[in-house]
């Protein structure tokens, strides 16, 4: 028999609402039906169990990084968020020369065909030269079909999400060939307008990029492609809630446009996550971390925005102590939506009989105090 554990007292968040006073069984590595009868294993009163968050956009952190090409860097990434919280994640990379990110995709796929990650997610290179952001503008170029499929063969079948500009030539029909096999088309680092987005979105684009940033301002005779992403019900949104990339009003502006199950929080984090200030590398070019804030040290590109440094605990914590969304809310933008988009919600992304036992244990104040992976403490509550 496979051991058991009880967590007990919690507020427990399930997808019909919070249960308070909750119980949670464990068995192994799964969530089980409870045995009242059966004494807790933990006391939890007054603590909250959320489902273990999933990040869909992530970069890196600890010190490393996915495009790093290093399955051993990788992991540190890997090990870093998940002691944040992250009990699943896509890799993402950055904009790069073709042949190293198929070699990166190659490295990632291996970990993701071992569990270890639910995919790729590929940043870049087809992006808008205008809205390029942290990307190296000289490695930029159209999304031709054939080099769109170049990386997903290099992806194994793990390729799960790709970002591109669609206005650009070939836009259209790379976002095509990414619905014909099944990976989502997100709309980012572009330049397109409302009538094109809305094509891209009929076409089969279904995520939008960490709306907001990358793209054009919503002005009042020029809605851009964020009018567009907010108002068809086939697109989700991500959202770096952080204090930095997003306004509290542009943040509560998404959630009300959107709805609470079109919404996806996202780290965007690079290497710095989890660390301290000071100079990282995100792919080729060097980022600067002051104050928690990364940005592109040097070239054309200087004081851009690099990622962040968030990991998925905090914006939690944000979320709901900062810009007062409902718990329930906020557990749908980080484990729910993101864990349907990457196609693992049969196993992740909500507290359910039969599912991973991934969870988050959060103090009466929603700081992390516990991380369960598969059954596994990876991070153990100071209680009993």
């Amino acid at each position: 028999m496979a051991e058991r554990t009880v967590l007990d007292g919690a507020r427990v968040v399930l997808p019909t609402g919070t249960v308070e006073n909750g119980r949670l069984t464990v068995e192994g590595t799964r969530i089980v039906a409870d045995a009242p009868e059966e004494p807790p294993t933990w006391d939890l009163t007054g603590h909250w169990i959320v489902p273990g968050f999933v990040d869909m956009h992530v970069h890196g952190g600890g010190g490393a990084s996915f495009s790093s090409g290093d399955p051993a860097e990788a992991l540190t990434a890997i090990h870093a968020h998940r002691a944040h919280g992250t009990t699943t994640m896509a890799a993402s990379t950055v904009t790069g020369d073709l042949d190293d990110l198929a070699r990166q995709a190659a490295v990632l796929a291996e970990l993701t065909q071992q569990g270890d990650l639910a995919g790729v997610h590929f940043e870049g290179p087809f992006i808008s030269p205008h809205r390029c952001g942290a990307h190296q503008p000289e490695l930029l170029r159209d999304p031709d079909p054939a080099d769109v499929r170049k990386l997903l063969d290099a992806a194994h079948g793990t390729a799960r999400m790709m970002t591109l500009a669609p206005e650009l030539p070939g836009g259209l029909d790379s976002v095509r060939l990414l619905a014909e096999h099944g990976v989502i088309a997100a709309v980012g680092h572009t330049d397109s307008s409302y009538e094109a987005t809305l094509e891209a979105i009929d076409a089969g684009a279904t995520v939008a990029t960490h709306l907001f940033n990358a793209m054009p301002s919503l002005l009042h005779r020029a809605p851009g492609p964020i009018a567009a992403l907010l108002e068809d019900e086939r697109v989700t949104v991500e959202l770096i809630n952080d204090g930095t990339h997003l306004h509290p009003s542009v943040l509560e502006l998404a959630f009300a446009r959107a709805g609470a199950d079109r919404v996806a929080f996202i780290t965007d984090a690079m290497g710095a996550a989890g660390m301290s200030d000071g100079m990282y590398a995100l792919g080729p070019m060097r980022v600067e971390v002051k104050d928690a804030v990364a940005r592109i040290a040097d070239g054309p590109t200087a004081g851009s925005i690099a990622g962040s440094t968030l990991t998925l605990d905090t914006a939690f914590r944000r979320a709901v102590t900062v810009d007062r969304l409902p718990v329930e809310d906020a557990v749908r933008a980080l484990s729910a939506n993101p864990a349907r988009l990457l196609g693992v919600d049969d196993r992740v992304g909500s507290l359910e009989e039969g599912k991973d036992a991934d969870l988050v244990v959060l103090d009466g104040s929603f700081e992390l105090v516990g991380v369960m992976r598969r059954g596994e403490w990876l991070v153990r509550p100071e209680v009993r």
